[in-house]
């Protein structure tokens, strides 16, 4: 049986990430970078935003017994301030598409909680001064195949002991019982450090294991550390 900090380097090990801890640079969101040997520019790898969402407008239409079609319409703001100059230019407008889990929870006749973890891809994007696409619809269409195709296999090709993660544990004289969810882009060979972590009924988030430790944004400590320890147990 493998101790936790064998689990952890394994972890670790299974999924390097190369994070810049670089102060922003003038420019450096248009420079070029380079990630699994594909030039790319815009915001570097393993960095992060946070957004608060204004009151907006969802729409949904149920047209098969488990299928829906949805609209939302919401302006989003910066949770900080971005730093003078950075970032693209006023007008830009991108395309993406977003593969996600929604979690709800009837509160009363016309309130739910919602919360919603995923992934998104960029499709296409337009500069502020061009009028059209980077690609075309077509091409936009080929991409978005490529994906879902891609999706699916990484899904088939994960062990199916990583579908979920079972939860059950005591922390400060209460039980917890739920799930994890683990992150597609967190798994490698058949062990996850991202997890998407609902208990008691409640979705908290996704738990992360980054080299300080386990991290989940708005729950103590301890909680995040319980957590992990099951995290921990079930990849041994």
């Amino acid at each position: 049986m493998a101790t936790q900090n064998t689990t952890k380097r394994r972890i670790k090990k299974a999924t390097p990430r190369k994070v810049s801890t670089a102060k922003w640079k003038a420019g450096s969101y248009d420079s070029f970078k380079e990630h699994n040997g594909r030039a790319y520019t815009g915001m570097a790898i393993g960095r992060a935003h946070k957004w608060n969402y204004d009151k907006g407008v969802w729409r949904e239409t149920k047209v098969t017994p488990v299928r829906w079609e949805l609209s939302y319409h919401v302006i989003k703001r910066r949770a900080g301030r971005a730093p003078e100059g950075s970032g693209a230019p006023v007008g830009t407008a991108y395309h993406w598409f977003i593969l996600a889990h929604q979690y709800v929870e009837k509160l009363n006749a016309n309130e739910y909680t919602t919360a919603m973890t995923g992934l998104k891809f960029k499709l296409a994007h337009k500069r502020s001064t061009k009028n059209t696409w980077s690609v075309s619809d077509e091409k936009q269409r080929k991409d978005l195949i490529k994906i879902l195709k891609g999706f699916v296999q990484e899904l088939e090709d994960e062990p199916a002991k990583s579908v979920t993660v079972p939860l059950h544990f005591d922390y400060k004289g209460k039980k917890y019982d739920g799930v994890g969810i683990p992150m597609m882009s967190g798994c490698n060979n058949g062990i996850c450090d991202r997890l998407d972590v609902t208990l008691n009924r409640k979705h908290l988030g996704t738990i992360r294991c980054t080299k300080n430790g386990w991290r989940l944004t708005d729950a103590p400590q301890g909680l995040a550390n319980a957590i992990g320890e099951q995290v921990f147990a079930w990849f041994e």
